[in-house]
Formats: C-alpha cells, structure tokens, sequence
C-alpha cells in the first residue's frame, strides 16, 4: 500500500503527470439505444468496441452464474460493480489530471484502496499521458473511448482500467486484450 507521504502527494492539487500535447483527439459522442453503444465521430456512427466483443463473445459462463445466483442477486452485483468501477475511475482520472478528489461515501471508500493500487503499481511507471478519457475510432469500422494513452516504462501506451474483488483467470479476458488491440490499431491509424 501507498505510504503516508505517497497518499498525501496523491490528495494534493497540481499536475501528478506530465501532460504531453503530442496527438490531438476527435471528441465522441457516446450514445446509448436498445441495449448497444454506438460513438458518432464526424457525423459518422460506429459501433463500440465493448458492443461488439460483447455480442460475439460467449456468454454461457455468464448465463450459469445469473442461474446460480439468481437475476435480482446478479443485477445487484452488476450494479454495484459498475459504481464501484465508476468510482474508482474518478479518483485515478483525477490523479492523472492533477484534480483533487475525494469520495467519502461507503463505495467511494471501498473503490480507493483500489485506485490506490493502480496508483502504485500500475500508474508509478508513467513518465507523461497524452490523454485522458480518450476517444479513438477506426474510420469505418468501430469506436471507443480508453482511459489513458501515455508513456508508461518508455513505451507508448493504451491503458483502460478495470477493477475486480479477486484475480482473473486469463481465459475469462480474453476480451479486455481485444479491446485494448482495437483501441491499439485505431491510434495507430490515426496517428500514425
């Protein structure tokens, strides 16, 4: 875990990371409609990257844990998941952004130990980001928006964060390589 001096450099206001204007992003509009995301990117609408992988994935490990658990329980966990997950976005954006930030509720608590270790860990390699919260699309054929493009340990990156309770077996994401292999070859297509 972060020790007092690294938490409290975490708390205060200024730049925690070099921004660098090297690529300039297209804004998206994100649209939600009948269950799928699409982006409209110069008056043009494409799929998502998520979309996509989630409608040719399969979804039996999915559908047998919804059975186990029952519908109501795994709505609640969804749900709860995704705020957590929501949560822990907003501190590690506002740590990149050099933002101050603070949530005191139950969930806003239970997400910061965790942003603190992608801080730590994951986040302690970056040397600067290019952007945050980025839109990237591939002309013609999906869209998306990651978390991060940045230098991290002298490589040029795309990162999206994701929180878990419990480690992943590799087989079950598979698709998180995909989508960050998409986001890749929409950034390098644009920007060469």
């Amino acid at each position: 875990m972060m020790n007092d001096e690294d938490i409290q450099e975490y708390h205060n206001i200024g730049k925690a990371i070099k921004f660098n204007e090297k690529y300039t992003y297209t804004k998206g509009r994100q649209i939600e409609e009948q269950g799928s995301r699409t982006y409209e990117i110069n008056n043009y609408r494409l799929p998502s990257v998520t979309t996509i992988l989630g409608a040719t994935k399969n979804q039996q490990f999915l559908k047998d844990w919804k059975a186990k658990v029952g519908e109501q329980e795994a709505e609640r966990i969804k749900n709860l998941s995704s705020r957590r997950g929501t949560s822990m976005h907003k501190f590690l954006e506002s740590y990149i952004t050099g933002v101050g930030y603070d949530d005191l509720t139950e969930l806003g608590q239970a997400a910061k130990p965790m942003a603190e270790k992608v801080i730590e860990i994951g986040l302690a390699p970056v040397e600067e980001y290019y952007g945050s919260e980025v839109t990237l699309y591939y002309p013609g054929l999906y869209a998306g928006s990651t978390d991060l493009v940045c230098m991290h340990n002298g490589m040029e990156t795309i990162v999206d964060f994701k929180q878990a309770n419990r480690p992943k077996k590799k087989e079950w994401i598979e698709d998180y390589y995909l989508q960050i292999a998409a986001y890749a070859m929409a950034h390098d297509y644009i920007h060469k």
